[in-house]
């Protein structure tokens, strides 16, 4: 009886289907390659010179840091300011800008453009009239009387400005000739005698114009 139902179990057993999906996920994923046709050497040894490349790049960057931090004080030993050196910086960008292909090629371009211009028709026309029109212009009757109008206006206040030296001269040397001035400047030179003569005889007195037989000035009397 044992046997029997033992056996019929077997049987049913072997018909049951396997489930493929555990299975599946059991096993490892299947290798993928960065490109198509890499072996698995090739793929490794692209992976070990990635890793080296980017060591590289690290100690590459640390240098530079240590080279900015060298260069920052060798500037401040040596007085630069970061003006300076934006100052440097654009003098070489302007520097590095006008020898470059582009600049020169633009250069070129305009230089032949203006000499087309310039001998063009159109230019030769236009610079023509301009000299026609300044031509006319300057022998103009109007333009004549205006220039005529100025030259005498400039003439006129000329003279008009030696007249007046003139009159301001005369009458400076009509009032140093006149009979008051030489009166006033003889008692100035009298009173100026008189206290020289005191000082030098240690009186230190200053004598009257009464005193001495001169004429008191005149209140009020023209100088």
């Amino acid at each position: 009886m044992e046997s029997a139902s033992q056996g019929l179990l077997s049987d049913t057993m072997t018909d049951v289907p396997v489930d493929n999906a555990s299975a599946a996920a059991s096993a490892p994923p299947p290798r993928t390659s960065a490109y198509n046709g890499l072996t698995e050497a090739e793929e490794e040894e692209l992976r070990s010179e990635l890793a080296k490349v980017e060591d590289e790049i690290g100690t590459l960057r640390q240098v530079l840091a240590a080279k900015e931090r060298h260069c920052g004080e060798l500037k401040r030993k040596l007085g630069l300011t970061p003006l300076d050196g934006l100052k440097q910086n654009l003098s070489k960008s302007w520097h590095d800008v006008q020898v470059s292909n582009a600049y020169v090629k633009t250069s070129e371009k305009l230089g032949e453009w203006n000499e087309k211009v310039t001998q063009s028709e159109l230019y030769v026309s236009a610079s023509s009239t301009l000299e026609d029109w300044n031509e006319k212009l300057t022998q103009s009757e109007a333009y004549k009387k205006t220039q005529e109008t100025l030259s005498q206006a400039g003439q006129k206040t000329s003279a008009a400005l030696s007249n007046v030296g003139s009159v301001i001269s005369r009458k400076l040397g009509d009032m140093r000739n006149s009979a008051t001035f030489k009166s006033f400047e003889d008692r100035v030179g009298t009173i100026k005698s008189k206290v020289v003569g005191g000082r030098d005889n240690g009186t230190g007195e200053l004598h009257s114009p009464s005193a001495s037989g001169d004429k008191p000035l005149q209140d009020g009397a023209p100088f």
